[in-house]
């Protein structure tokens, strides 16, 4: 479970740095002297995209605990 998470916080520290732009915006982008602008665009991108990911993970996580509930202790006994 430890090198789960370890891996998971690898992997999302790393996804942080990526660049979202489309084609279309970073040749626009670049184009332009200020660069603060492409950065706001690109951390915009990375905000918009990340949302949907973090909600369907989030609703996987809930679906999963609630069809894999630890079972009741009497229901372990009358097997016994």
């Amino acid at each position: 479970m430890k090198k789960k998470i370890t891996f998971l916080l690898f992997t999302f520290y790393f996804t942080l740095s990526t660049n979202a732009q489309c084609a279309m915006c970073r040749a626009v982008l670049e184009s332009g002297e200020d660069q603060s602008a492409a950065e706001g665009i690109n951390d915009g991108i990375m905000f918009l995209m990340a949302i949907p990911y973090i909600l369907v993970a989030a609703i996987g996580y809930f679906i999963y605990r609630k069809y894999n509930k630890p079972q009741n202790l009497e229901n372990t006994e009358e097997s016994l």
